[in-house]
């Protein structure tokens, strides 16, 4: 059977998100209480300069009207005049001269008093408005303390994850953030219950699933004790107690994920290449049977998560590839490597055209692609919506993308 060539790599898509990038300079992020201090702090500004404004104003009209109501006029002769601030009047040698320096200097010296006023009156304003900027900014944080205090409560119920106990419970004035702060209680009181009952469903789950499991096993096991029993029965007896293991591992799997609420609680190394051989080594006899070609490389790519959840993943995938593929000489590569500081599980396979916009459908719950997808020997329509799910709870992503002539590449990043 000649094998179809390998497509090219494509490059992995970006997992960064730049909202999350960190501001080269956090002090400067305009949050509420510096824009609430600024804002005192520019009012007050603006209503000293208004002032200051008003004042030197009104200085300067008052010196000029008591200046011009006053004239001096020097007569008479042997007159001598001195004055520290205006030396000038010692050079005059008539009274005309001396006459004109003494206006000059009477204007001179009403425009250095109103100087003198402006610059004290400068060096005032901006020492109160440092303080004023201070106590604004003291202000700012007293009034947006419940803030604080209702985002710390927060902040701990996210890292606490399934700890919703806390409350904020917050006193004060019945305002508007009292009654933030109460709403966000009963969200808290309400995802609780919710919680809680969850919880619950999936203690009764476990117990309604493992029952029928332990009992089957139990079954098989006493089947196969017996000495008598024909090899065909015994062969048999061995891949159903395999089977059913693996059925218990997966659902042990699936309830630790649910318990934990989509998020891994108990993480161990798993390497992705023996995952993924597995999970080729469980789809083999299918892809014999069905005339497609498994391939690929696996390099070592370990991760710290749920094996059974990521052989999971591994087996879906493959799964997927194998029986959404072409009549004739089809293909799947698998491969695993480390990109970027992330472990990578591909897949790529031949198979029917896929449009670029029903990718986004594939990974809805029991959502097929078209009539060849609904075939109940090919599943049920769940196999890539507990993949995302998976992923998304080691925190990873998938993305999907069509093939040229047909068939699709997943793609499986999962931090290290």
């Amino acid at each position: 059977m000649a094998a179809t060539p390998a497509p090219p790599t494509a490059p992995p898509k970006p997992t960064w998100d730049p909202r999350k990038l960190d501001p080269p300079f956090p002090w400067l992020r305009p949050t509420i209480r510096i824009r609430l201090t600024l804002l005192y702090g520019g009012m007050f500004l603006i209503a000293g300069i208004l002032l200051l404004s008003i004042i030197y104003l009104l200085a300067a009209q008052a010196l000029h009207d008591g200046g011009s109501g006053q004239s001096f006029q020097v007569t008479g002769t042997n007159i001598d005049i001195t004055s520290d601030t205006c030396p000038q009047l010692d050079s005059a040698t008539t009274n005309g001269q001396l006459n004109e320096m003494l206006k000059q200097c009477n204007a001179a010296q009403r425009q250095h008093a109103l100087d003198d006023l402006l610059s004290r009156s400068l060096g005032a304003l901006l020492g109160l408005a440092i303080i004023a900027f201070a106590f604004g900014y003291a202000m700012a944080g007293r009034v947006l303390s419940p803030l604080g205090r209702i985002t710390r409560t927060a902040r701990a119920v996210v890292v606490a994850g399934s700890d919703l106990s806390r409350r904020i419970e917050l006193d004060g004035p019945d305002d508007e953030l009292k009654e933030l702060a109460d709403t966000f209680d009963d969200m808290l009181e309400r995802l609780q219950r919710a919680f809680t009952a969850q919880q619950r469903f999936v203690g009764n789950a476990s117990h309604e699933l493992r029952t029928p499991l332990a009992i089957n096993r139990t079954l098989l096991e006493v089947h196969l004790s017996d000495p008598h029993a024909p090899v065909e029965l015994q062969q048999l007896g061995k891949t159903l107690l395999a089977t059913n293991e693996r059925s218990e591992q997966l659902v042990e799997g699936l309830l630790l994920l649910a318990r934990s609420d989509n998020q891994i609680v108990e993480r161990k190394p798993v390497d992705l290449a023996e995952v993924a051989s597995q999970a080729i080594d469980q789809v083999h006899a299918e892809a014999d049977a069905k005339g497609v070609e498994i391939r690929g490389t696996c390099e070592p790519a370990v991760v710290q998560g749920n094996g059974v959840l990521l052989e999971r993943i591994a087996l879906n995938l493959v799964q997927n590839a194998v029986r959404y593929n072409v009549p004739e000489d089809g293909w799947v590569e698998v491969t695993t490597e480390v990109q970027h500081g992330q472990a990578v599980l591909v897949v790529r396979n031949t198979g029917p055209v896929v449009p670029a916009y029903e990718i986004d459908n594939l990974f809805e719950p029991f959502r097929r692609l078209r009539t060849e997808r609904t075939g109940s020997d090919k599943g049920v329509g769940l196999g890539l919506s507990i993949v995302r799910s998976v992923a998304r709870a080691h925190g990873g992503h998938i993305y999907a993308q069509p093939r040229e002539g047909g068939g699709l590449e997943m793609r499986v990043t999962l931090p290290i």
